[in-house]
């Protein structure tokens, strides 16, 4: 309309000043081509006026389209991107076209309402939902689900899980990093001070079944299964109770046995240096009894009353000479006694030749063998004679009570004979 008045007005301005032909212009005596360049002189001023208009008007049709398609591409939006909520202004003509221009990124999986290639109203919402992936655990099973979910609540909505279920956290709480877990109303059956009772639960742990159900554990009870473990529908949990008692005891204290090598002794050969002897000590302990019964116990304290004394065995390395070979023995001899006599002790054939080549040497068997210098005497030359008097009071002319008391001696010192001989051998003295 304002173009057109414009219009009007610019027309009517034109009619006012344009002159008019007439028999007054030919009276004037002017020239068909003066007329001509005349004419065209005036109509000059009001055809570029004109032309200017026409542009004018074009341009102004032009600012009123896109005037008209900025107020249609521009949007006032509100904006929910994971719960938070800003109001933006924005251009374009999809939900798609509003979210790029936010830089919000959306990808397969997450949540878009209305949909990205819906129409956006002005004025309108658009709610975002970046899809995740959440470890969820229930009733001690673990799974990871995707979900589009801002709280605890939209996600047991998500799982169907809304009614008698227990969560980890609040139901309002934004769900995390952490393990959401779950449990569901399930009955475990708990078996304490003889009666059995089904308990009817949404606890998580065995442990919290117990304290629903009023159960309290003395400091060494025992339950069947760990208390953290998951409650899941029908387990049995037995409780088994435990006393504690103190109490003390004396206990024997063993000796230790200790074999030390001696290269003095030949091989084959032990003698105890030490006799071992048991000591004694007091011990407190907790003992743990189920009716009466210990099952078990733990030690507190222990004290030694009496020291265990070791047990020290010397054991021979000395590599023992060959065992020399005894001549035949000729009945009603020295020899003859000394062999019956070592055969009765349980030595044997070679333990004679040692005691053989023993007493050759020393004596050679003579009941009346003297050594001068030293004051040796008899078949085992004691020193002095007079102590085979613990035998015998024959002893300065008898055989048998020298060989006798020479082989106690023998037995008592040097175990056998051939560990007579290995001394004397070693030593040139037994």
């Amino acid at each position: 309309m304002r173009i057109a008045s414009t219009l009007g007005r610019w027309n009517r301005s034109t009619e006012q000043a344009a002159p008019v032909a007439g028999p007054a212009s030919e009276a004037s005596g002017t020239t068909r081509r003066e007329r001509a360049a005349l004419r065209a002189e005036q109509s000059a001023p009001h055809l570029s006026a004109r032309g200017r208009l026409i542009g004018q008007g074009l341009v102004l049709a032009l600012v009123v389209t896109g005037t008209s398609a900025f107020a249609v591409l521009h949007k006032t939006v509100t904006l929910d991107v994971d719960g938070s909520v800003t109001t933006v202004s924005a251009f374009g003509r999809t939900v798609g076209d509003v979210l790029g221009g936010q830089g919000v990124d959306v990808a397969e999986g997450d949540l878009v309402v209305p949909a990205p290639d819906a129409l956006v109203p002005d004025d309108g919402e658009i709610v975002v939902r970046h899809g995740r992936e959440v470890v969820v655990e229930v009733d001690g099973e673990r799974s990871t689900v995707w979900t589009t979910a801002l709280t605890v609540e939209d996600m047991l909505s998500e799982l169907g899980l809304r009614e008698g279920v227990r969560a980890s956290v609040s139901r309002s709480s934004t769900i995390g990093r952490d393990v959401l877990r779950m449990s569901t109303v399930k009955t475990v059956n708990v078996a304490v001070d003889g009666s059995t009772t089904p308990v009817e639960t949404t606890g998580s742990t065995v442990r919290e079944v117990l304290q629903e159900s009023g159960v309290v554990l003395g400091e060494f009870d025992q339950v069947s299964v760990p208390l953290d473990a998951a409650a899941v529908d029908g387990l049995a949990v037995k409780i088994t109770r435990v006393t504690g008692v103190t109490r003390s005891e004396t206990t024997a204290q063993p000796f230790t046995t200790v074999r030390q090598d001696d290269e003095t002794l030949v091989q084959g050969r032990e003698v105890v240096s030490v006799k071992g002897r048991e000591g004694s000590r007091a011990v407190t302990f907790v003992a743990y009894e189920v009716d009466g019964v210990e099952i078990g116990r733990t030690v507190l304290a222990e004290s030694v009353l009496v020291p265990a004394v070791d047990e020290v065995i010397r054991v021979g390395t000395k590599v023992a000479p060959a065992v020399p070979t005894a001549p035949p023995v000729e009945p009603g001899t020295s020899r003859a006694i000394g062999l019956e006599l070592t055969l009765a002790r349980g030595w044997n054939e070679d333990e004679f030749a040692c005691l053989d080549a023993l007493w050759t040497k020393e004596s050679g068997w003579r009941v009346n063998a003297a050594n001068g210098s030293s004051g040796a005497y008899g078949i085992p030359q004691a020193l002095p004679g007079s102590k085979m008097a613990s035998v015998a009071a024959d002893w300065q002319t008898n055989p048998a009570t020298q060989i006798t008391w020479g082989l106690n001696y023998i037995a008592g010192r040097y175990t056998t004979p051939c560990g007579a001989w290995s001394a004397f051998q070693s030593k040139g003295w037994y």
